[in-house]
Order: structure tokens, then sequence, then C-alpha cells
């Protein structure tokens, strides 16, 4: 079957928008003969009638309404293709995706995604603040184009990048008595905790920090930001486990501590192995890689023993 001639269909959809071959003709500046010939062209291929008389109207008939309604979809499409076509003629580069840690997207991306925004107008950014695990499995499933997560991440379709080599701290109410100098795992267990939801990756290495005080005595309270931790921590609620990143400033009314034994919070690059390389994805990687620090601090990693 050759292929449709939109022209054709743009005809129908005046006819019976405007309910006469007169009007119609008007509208796309052409004779009235030149649209009866397109209307009867497309019932001959299709053979079925498309359109009907009442009194001095034209309505479509069942087929030809259904058939509207696709010819809306494909120029619909037209349009997009169109669009698309000119973002490149105007310089557009490409569209790239990022999933990415909270704490990441609240302390570290915000001067980097400003600065792509300048020095590369034509790139489309879309951000999303997701659980490392989701993150994870959007890239996998090709959804997503670049992650920054949270260690450990292990499966084979990913190329994984340490970025930054940060730690968990405590965070306390000033007024707690007798703060000691490190908080170790027995001293947590033993207060109320306010901990990020239980899907994030910190959730996890805390749950590993405390696993031989568990059960705990009393049921965390899970919040969905570092900073709403941060807040309840501050207005003396009970005490949380942050990055250390979260807490470079010091906070009114809040004693900072060590972890004992120490625990590794390593923000890391992930993309699939086999995603194609594309000049928009070079270049937000390549500042995503920005975020890299080398010297790594002597405590224990992810993979390894608490």
């Amino acid at each position: 079957m050759r292929s449709l001639n939109l022209d054709q269909l743009r005809t129908l959809m005046e006819v019976i928008e405007h309910g006469s071959f007169s009007a119609a003709a008007r509208q796309l500046n052409l004779t009235q003969p030149a649209v009866s010939l397109q209307i009867r062209e497309l019932e001959q291929r299709f053979g079925v009638p498309l359109i009907e008389r009442m009194g001095k109207t034209v309505h479509a008939t069942t087929p030809g309404r259904e058939l509207v309604e696709h010819a809306h979809r494909i120029f619909r499409e037209c349009d997009f293709a169109a669009a698309a076509m000119r973002r490149y003629r105007d310089g557009w580069v490409g569209r790239v995706h990022i999933g990415t840690t909270n704490t990441a997207l609240t302390y570290l991306l915000p001067p980097l995604l400003r600065r792509l925004r300048e020095e590369h107008p034509g790139i489309e950014l879309l951000v999303t603040n997701l659980p490392t695990r989701d993150t994870v499995e959007n890239i996998i499933q090709n959804r997503m184009d670049l992650g920054l997560v949270t260690l450990p991440v292990d499966d084979t379709h990913l190329r994984v990048t340490p970025l930054r080599w940060e730690k968990l701290l405590a965070i306390l109410p000033a007024t707690t008595p007798d703060i000691p100098d490190a908080v170790t795992a027995d001293y947590a267990a033993q207060h109320a905790l306010v901990l990020e939801h239980a899907r994030g990756a910190v959730h996890a290495l805390v749950m590993r920090w405390l696993s031989k005080q568990m059960p705990l005595p009393r049921t965390p309270m899970l919040m969905g930001t570092v900073e709403a931790m941060k807040k309840v921590v501050e207005l003396g609620l009970g005490i949380s486990i942050v990055p250390d990143i979260a807490v470079a400033d010091p906070i009114p009314g809040v004693a900072v501590r060590p972890l004992e034994p120490p625990v590794a919070c390593t923000l890391a690059l992930v993309e699939h192995r086999s995603k194609p390389n594309e000049p928009a994805l070079e270049v937000v990687r390549n500042a995503l890689m920005e975020l890299r620090v080398d010297d790594a601090p002597s405590l224990p990693g992810p993979h390894e023993t608490l």
C-alpha cells in the first residue's frame, strides 16, 4: 500500500471541522474541486465512504471519524518531529537524564548544574532525586543516562566510578548530657533515632552498623531528606546519622561526632556499560567527574567488615 498523503488527511480534517467543502477550500487556499478530488481519492484508497451530506452540511461517517482521530495523532507526531529538528538547528545538542541521591542534589550539584546550563545551553538536563536502588534500576533499563549513587553497587551491567569517599557522622542535640567523643552503635541504640527513609542507601549503611543492637529498643523516626533530619535533631527530638558533607557548616544547637567504628559513605557515578557515547552525555559525564576527590580516608569501605 502506498504511503498516506498528508495533504489529503489535512483536507479531510478541514472539511469535517468546517462542515463544508467550500469553507475547507478557503481555509486551505484551494479550489473546491481540488478539495473534492482529495476526499474522493482518500475514499477510493480505503474503499469506504468518509463523509456524508445532511442538508447543506458535511459530516464524517464512522470510518471518517476514526480516520480523523488517527490524523490528529499523525500531525501531532509531525509537530514533535519538526520541533526536534528546530532544536538541533538552534544548537540543541541532546538530553541527559541524571538520577541522584538527595545529599548530592542538595550539597554538590547546584553549582555544577548552573555552570552546565550557562556553558552548554544546547543540552537539556533532567535531574531526578531517587534512592540509589531506583537510580540503578533506571540506568539498567535505559530510562536514565547517569546516576549519582551511594555505594555499594554491584551489577555487571554498570560502570561504577567512585567520586567522593565521605563518611557518616552522628548529630545530637547540643543539650544531650555527657555527649561522648565518638558515638558507638550501642550508644546510638539507646537514644531516639532519626534516620533516612528505609529505601535510602544511607539507611542500609546505618542499619548494618547497628546490626549487633537489633532489635532496637525504639523504632526510629524516618525522614525523607537530610535537611528534615537535621531540623528534628535541632529541635531536640533525637539523634541522627548523616553524611559529613551535610554538616560541613555548623548547626546552632547541634553537636557533631564521629562514629565508632567509622562508616564510609561513598558517592559514585554509575552508567550502563553499553550506553552509546553522545556529545551531550560526554559533556555532562565530564562535569560530574569534577566531583571526584582522589584522597580516600582510611576507613572501612562499604564492602568491608565494620
